[in-house]
């Protein structure tokens, strides 16, 4: 095999011998005992998996301990809504990710830009007006035939 050395990828050139050889590779079947084994968000014991990555590193950051305080709070609720005892700590959670808006920006900071400049093309203030005017006649007139 030949290799990109300088590459920004890294780029694998297969040689037709390459492909004339078997395979070396061994399957290894799954242990479902292994603790190590991703097995979702919650472990057969029911407890939570700290280490999935559905959690997006959450568990791990900053405000990881604030995290899963509120996230074990939610989980763990016995509340006909689930979850109401848990408002201080969401909040408490909200003011961490709060101090670190690099790491865990807010969806109002990446949008507020961009919606007045997108918008404005998409439907010029009066044509929903004209369409709704120009719309009406034809739909009574096709329920009247």
């Amino acid at each position: 095999m030949i290799y990109c050395v300088k590459c920004k990828d890294k780029i694998i050139f297969v040689t037709k011998e390459d492909h004339e050889a078997p395979s070396s590779a061994e399957l290894v079947e799954e242990d479902p005992n292994d603790p190590y084994e991703e097995q979702g968000l919650i472990l057969p014991s029911g407890e939570i998996n700290w280490n999935c990555p559905c959690l997006g590193g959450m568990a791990s950051g900053p405000c990881g301990t604030e995290f899963k305080d509120a996230f074990s709070c939610f989980h763990y609720s016995k509340e006909e809504v689930k979850g109401s005892e848990c408002l201080e700590q969401f909040r408490t959670m909200q003011e961490c990710l709060q101090l670190y808006p690099e790491l865990y920006p807010q969806e109002d900071d990446s949008s507020s830009s961009q919606p007045s400049q997108d918008a404005a093309p998409a439907e010029p203030s009066g044509a929903s007006e004209q369409n709704s005017d120009t719309t009406a006649p034809n739909t009574q007139s096709s329920e009247e035939s």
